[in-house]
């Protein structure tokens, strides 16, 4: 993957549950985080005392985080039903050149903040609430 232009890393929310994503915000900045946990099964006859890992038993997880404005007041209104509900919803995120991670999250942080001769921005954060699936572009 190639250098690519941060405003093409879109955040995607399927709100009607129908299967089709709508970009969500006109985000400034935004970042999706892979994470896999390991379960170490390292005994006294370990080799040479190395650390020994179970092959596919730990956790994965994703965390996106994104911050701007939201593109309009359903979408807004989209995410913090969410969070206010406690609910997980369908998010997509579009990685220009590599592909789409679309799964269920749920947002655990939405911030608002302004300044007095500026927009009203956000801040939010969505931890993957179940299997992800990877679409290549």
């Amino acid at each position: 993957m190639g250098a690519q232009r941060g405003k093409d890393l879109l955040l995607k929310i399927d709100a009607e549950g129908t299967g089709t994503f709508a970009t969500v915000a006109g985000l400034r900045s935004r970042r999706i985080a892979f994470n896999a946990e390991t379960v170490d099964v390292t005994d006294a006859e370990s080799a040479g005392r190395w650390r020994e890992l179970l092959d596919g038993a730990g956790v994965q997880r994703a965390s996106l985080q994104g911050s701007g404005i939201f593109k309009d007041a359903a979408s807004d209104a989209a995410v913090r039903q969410l969070f206010f509900a406690g609910r997980i919803g369908a998010f997509q995120m579009a990685i220009p050149d590599f592909g789409a991670v679309s799964g269920p999250f749920q947002v655990t942080s939405l911030e608002y903040s302004g300044e007095h001769d500026g927009e009203v921005a956000f801040e939010v954060t969505l931890e993957s609430a179940g299997a992800l699936s990877f679409e290549a572009l």
